[in-house]
């Protein structure tokens, strides 16, 4: 049975954060917002004067509520992901970037602007290109380099390259073997790898039935076979002293620096929490 949500702009986001609570969603009267926002054209701000003014609900917003309320992702909806200082075009079959990589993207951009005048930064695994192009939109001395394996993720970040204008090297390729011309020149390297143990499914279903498997998982029982793998390509590209970082699991918080110790290859290395007190992200500097 279709739903036919309210003709008035404020009974129906009214109506839809409902919908979408009920459908366990907490950013519910957001969403709701952003959806209208999205299906007329304008700002989450122009929505609320709009709703005070009366305005009637655009046609598409109930569908739209409808595919939200299923768990799909906002940001699939809207083709629109925030990110730092950018809006990066996403949609199926790339990660969509979360707000804890704002974080990661942070510790890279505070690396390179330490690394000299024209710090050279690799991001391994890009996905939509959302650290790479963070970098280079508030370093922009920085050459900066990105690799993504996935075809479709490779697709979201070439056009976000183009989209955002900023000139950063984009290759479709391995991340554990990228960039061998660079090797012992990188100043810092930065990677949100793929970091899930196989076996732990995500309980959200946005990420675990709309983000690619690729993007998830970490390939072992502990999940850090492919991030352990990435660290020691970036150990292979880093000069001596320079800086790794590594977004992890907030569970890997103690796994992956102590991993990384035995490795010999890094000094230094401390972990950092994102804005919810979870351990998200570590920095090592390249013995």
């Amino acid at each position: 049975m279709s739903h036919t949500g309210p003709a008035d702009l404020k009974e129906a986001v009214r109506e839809a954060t409902a919908r979408l609570a009920e459908a366990g969603i907490a950013s519910a009267e957001t969403d709701a917002v952003l959806l209208a926002a999205h299906a007329l054209g304008c700002s989450a701000g122009d929505v609320r004067k709009a709703m005070v003014l009366g305005a009637p609900a655009p046609p598409a917003y109930d569908a739209l509520v409808s595919e939200r309320a299923a768990r799909v992702p906002l940001q699939h909806l809207t083709g629109r992901a925030g990110f730092r200082h950018l809006v990066l075009h996403v949609g199926p079959g790339v990660f969509v970037p979360r707000p804890e990589t704002e974080l990661v993207a942070g510790l890279a951009i505070d690396a390179a602007r330490e690394a000299g005048e024209v710090p050279v930064v690799v991001d391994l695994c890009t996905g939509s290109g959302a650290i790479a192009l963070a970098v280079k939109d508030e370093v922009p001395a920085a050459q900066v380099y990105a690799v993504e394996l996935g075809e479709d993720a490779h697709a979201w970040a070439a056009q976000n390259r183009s989209a955002t204008g900023l000139a950063i090297t984009l290759v479709h390729g391995d991340a554990t073997t990228a960039f061998p011309e660079l090797d012992g020149q990188v100043d810092v390297v930065v990677s949100n790898p793929p970091y899930i143990p196989v076996g732990m499914v995500p309980i959200d279903p946005e990420v675990r039935d709309h983000d690619p498997d690729l993007a998830l998982y970490g390939g072992s029982e502990d999940g850090l076979a492919i991030p352990l793998a990435v660290a020691a390509r970036a150990a292979a590209l880093l000069r001596s002293g320079g800086v790794l970082v590594m977004e992890h699991a907030d569970t890997q918080g103690e796994s992956l620096p102590a991993a990384l110790e035995r490795t010999g290859a890094w000094r230094d290395i401390e972990d950092h929490e994102d804005l919810s007190a979870r351990p998200r992200a570590t920095v090592a500097v390249r013995a």
